[in-house]
């Protein structure tokens, strides 16, 4: 690995978490819609991450793989005077949980704290490296 190989590693990681931060604001953000331009709810969206091999660089890091709709069921709740209630009077909500969701933005922004710190520590240690020739 070459000396800028680790930045390389933590920039990686600072994309994907910042990615990450994205997705779930964007759950957040639909937390009530209940209609969309493809018809339905809103359905909750998880990106998924892989390791990242580059045979040239011999280097590992992170990308994103997908961003995906969660599977689990979308949650309905008796209103008929909504606009959006079937025959039966319920409304499909997104399958979005605000404490789900916050934990995850937790768990995200800590990750990302990490890799800032991860990466000036590297660039420290490049600058007392350099200072050692003079």
């Amino acid at each position: 690995m070459n000396i800028f190989g680790g930045m390389r590693i933590s920039a990686s990681g600072l994309s994907a978490e910042r990615m990450r931060m994205d997705v779930i604001s964007s759950n957040v953000a639909n937390v009530k819609t209940t209609r969309t331009e493809d018809g339905g709810a809103y359905k909750r969206k998880v990106a998924t991450f892989a390791e990242n091999y580059d045979k040239k660089l011999g280097m590992l890091g992170v990308k994103t793989v997908s961003i995906e709709e969660d599977k689990s069921p979308l949650r309905k709740l008796y209103d008929p005077n909504h606009p959006d209630a079937d025959a039966q009077g319920y409304v499909e909500y997104p399958n979005v949980d605000l404490l789900v969701e916050m934990s995850d933005l937790i768990a995200a922004s800590r990750a990302y704290e990490s890799n800032v710190d991860t990466l000036n520590a590297q660039k420290s240690m490049i600058s007392k490296a350099l200072e050692i020739g003079r």
